[in-house]
């Protein structure tokens, strides 16, 4: 009876900390439904909120800062699959925008700001003649972090926390096993 209340409990309070830090995130472009993006001047939406009614997925929007409501924005029909739904527009000048997904069912797959900045002009290429040749090592690929070259101090602490961490870990499950003991 009592491990059972423990269990009970302990489920509780995981579930409880596995809830905490959705409900502290508040609202995000993930929870309405669409996802915007921008590559250059070309401002892209996707989506999976919309369900095919009568054939069509439903419409984006593009509203800039003087446009109020839905129907005055640049509008493109969404395509896809039942999986996920997408728009693109293209040529947009820079300036910060409003994009708007309203499904053919009527329901509203949500609104994200997108901000679409002016396209850098290219760098003219600058000739040094102290310029130092690349490094001869390659990519080193999996090495993860050891791509830089830390001191020993630094790895003489990071061993430390580790050490201790497993110590801990070993420590508190034999206590557990056997409270009596310390």
């Amino acid at each position: 009876m009592r491990n059972s209340r423990l269990i009970l409990r302990s489920g509780l309070t995981l579930a409880a900390a596995a809830a905490l830090p959705a409900s502290l995130a508040g609202p995000s472009a993930a929870a309405s439904g669409i996802s915007v993006s921008t590559t250059g001047s070309t401002v892209s939406v996707v989506t999976s909120a919309c369900t095919q009614t009568n054939g069509s997925w439903g419409t984006a929007s593009l509203l800039g800062s003087r446009e109020a409501n839905f129907a005055q924005g640049r509008q493109v029909a969404l395509s896809g699959t039942t999986v996920s739904q997408s728009a693109a527009w293209s040529g947009v000048s820079p300036g910060t925008y409003t994009v708007a997904v309203l499904c053919s069912n009527g329901l509203s797959a949500g609104t994200q700001s997108v901000i679409v900045s002016a396209p850098a002009a290219p760098a003219a290429p600058t000739i040094s003649s102290t310029s130092k040749p690349a490094p001869s090592r390659g990519v080193m690929g999996g090495l993860g972090g050891a791509a830089r070259d830390y001191g020993p101090l630094t790895v003489g602490v990071g061993a430390a926390l580790v050490g201790s961490g497993v110590i801990a870990a070993a420590w508190f499950l034999r206590r557990r096993s056997k409270p009596y003991r310390l």
